[in-house]
């Protein structure tokens, strides 16, 4: 979550959202959030409510029931774009894999995103 706090900048210029999910109580969400420097959204789901509709149950630990680390990017309209399997290192995504994934969104859904061709007028 560190390096989010690194890429909060460029996320809330470029118009696009952070939400972090974890499985932690509010009070404890907060405090960390506060700790971190964090701008974004960090929802508890202490009651782990999402965790079986999500399919993300840690299943070598079921007395804890821990999510297994993910990491998704998301169309606007929440249509999964790519999902990371973090539980291991190299699953995670980089601050740059990110980038490019809102790039790819980004160039899919906004017409003014980017140069499409055309005749440039030299003044």
């Amino acid at each position: 979550m560190r390096q989010l706090v690194q890429l909060q900048d460029e996320v809330e210029v470029a118009y696009t959202r952070i939400v972090s999910v974890t499985v932690d109580p509010p009070d404890v969400v907060s405090a960390f959030r506060a700790g971190l420097g964090a701008r974004w959204t960090i929802l508890s789901d202490a009651e782990r409510v999402w965790l079986e509709r999500l399919d993300l149950e840690e299943v070598t630990d079921p007395a804890s029931r821990p999510y297994v680390p993910a990491t998704f990017t998301l169309y606007p309209d929440l249509t999964i774009h790519l999902v990371y399997g973090g539980y291991w290192f190299w699953g995670r995504p980089t601050l740059e894999d990110l980038r490019q994934d809102m790039r790819s969104i980004s160039t899919a859904v906004r017409k003014d995103f980017g140069y499409r061709g055309g005749r440039i007028e030299s003044q």
